[in-house]
C-alpha cells in the first residue's frame, strides 16, 4: 500500500512523536522512506540567518536516518534550504520526486505561532499534496 513514504522534520516535540509512528508504519508496510529536513533561512545585511532548531541539519537528519535504521527500515535522507515561507512547496516537491505514497508530518511545528496567523505548512501540505498526508499531533 506505501511502497515509499516521506517524512518531514524540522526538529521540534512534534516531529519526535512523527518518527516513531513513520518506523511503526514504514516496518508494516516494508516502506522506503525519505526524510526531508527543510530549513529555512532569512538574508539579514547580507548574511544568512538560519532559522532553523539549533542542532545543524545535517545532525538532524542523520539522527532519524539512525532511529529508522535501528528499526530495520531503509531510508535515505535530504536537506532543503529555502527562503522562509516556502517549506510546504519543498515537502510537496520532495514528495513528488521520490515518488512517495504518504507523507508523514507534525501537525505543528518550529514555526507554530506564526502558523497560527499565517497558515501552517501542515495545513498547506495537506491541501496542495497529491498523496495522502498523515499528521501526528
Amino acid at each position: 500500500m506505501f511502497e515509499r513514504i516521506l517524512v518531514a522534520v524540522d526538529g521540534s516535540p512534534q516531529s519526535e512523536k512523527t518518527i516513531l509512528i513513520a518506523v511503526d508504519l514504514a516496518r508494516r508496510y516494508g516502506s522506503a522512506v525519505t526524510v526531508v529536513h527543510v530549513r529555512e533561512y532569512e538574508r539579514y545585511e547580507g548574511s544568512d540567518v538560519d532559522l532553523g532548531p539549533p542542532v545543524p541539519a545535517e545532525d538532524l537528519v542523520n539522527g532519524v536516518l539512525a532511529t529508522f535504521r535501528e528499526g530495520g527500515v531503509d531510508a535515505q535522507g535530504e536537506i532543503r534550504r529555502v527562503s522562509s515561507g516556502n517549506t510546504p512547496q519543498q515537502i510537496i516537491e520532495v514528495a513528488a520526486g521520490s515518488h512517495s505514497d504518504l507523507i508523514i508530518m507534525g501537525s505543528r511545528g518550529m514555526t507554530e505561532w506564526r502558523s497560527l496567523l499565517l497558515g501552517g505548512v501542515a495545513t498547506k501540505v495537506v491541501h496542495h499534496a497529491t498523496c495522502p498526508v498523515l499528521l501526528v499531533r
